[in-house]
């Protein structure tokens, strides 16, 4: 007999993947909403990123989590932070 593993089933539950999905969404739009107010806008609409956001975001693209400095790291978790409570839901309804 195949033993299953219902937190995990739970996790992969469709209307969880979508309140995440949602959450995601949030999180993508904040960040936009930040990106767009840091460049400079065009007269045909683009956008231009100051050359210092430019090279302070690629060397944060280019290092390690681990390598980060301790507030680029709060940072993440942070955003780590809007999904746990959605996570901690779907499993403590398993468990009733």
């Amino acid at each position: 007999m195949e033993e299953t593993n219902e937190p995990v089933q739970r996790l992969r539950d469709p209307e969880l993947l979508e309140k995440l999905a949602a959450a995601e969404h949030e999180r993508w739009a904040h960040w936009q909403r930040y990106l767009h107010q840091q460049c400079t806008p065009g007269p045909d609409g683009s956008l231009t990123i100051p050359a210092d956001l430019v090279r302070q975001w690629t060397e944060q693209i280019d290092t390690p989590y681990a390598d980060l400095t301790q507030a680029e790291k709060d940072s993440d978790r942070d955003q780590v932070e809007r999904y746990l409570p959605l996570i901690e839901q779907a499993l403590a309804n398993e468990l009733r």
